[in-house]
Order: C-alpha cells, then sequence, then structure tokens
C-alpha cells in the first residue's frame, strides 16, 4: 500500500496532477484546486491509501507539482 497526501489549501490548480492520473485526482470546480479521490481530509491535508500499481503515476504526479504539495509515502 502507498500513502498519498496533498496539502490543498496551497494547490495553485495547475492540473498536472489530473493529466498524469485522473481517476485519483479531479479539478474542483467551486475555487479551481485540485482534490485527491477517495481520500480523507484532516488540518487542510488530504491523505489516500492507494495500492501499488498506482505508484507510478504517484510518483509522477508528485514530480509534477510545480509546488511540490504531493506526497507518496510506501505504507
Amino acid at each position: 500500500m502507498i500513502r498519498v497526501t496533498h496539502q490543498r489549501e496551497k494547490c495553485i490548480g495547475c492540473g498536472y496532477c489530473e493529466e498524469i492520473a485522473p481517476y485519483r485526482w479531479q479539478m474542483n470546480k467551486n475555487d479551481g484546486k485540485s482534490d485527491l479521490q477517495e481520500s480523507v481530509t484532516k488540518k487542510g491535508i488530504q491523505s489516500a491509501l492507494v495500492g501499488d500499481d498506482e505508484y507510478t503515476d504517484m510518483m509522477r504526479s508528485s514530480s509534477a507539482c510545480p509546488v511540490k504539495i504531493i506526497k507518496v509515502i510506501k505504507a
């Protein structure tokens, strides 16, 4: 399993994460920021456990993020 975290408050809405993994990221129509699908939000940080099969896409999303607010940790 992999834990993905996203500091949503700092998101600038570039959309790179959604381009890489649209099944896991979705741009919010209300504020233009990205939402981590199937996540839990606590103190402004979205967190989700995902399968190992998503590791490559999550690492690509993290690397593409210009404000470096996506973290990927092997659980």
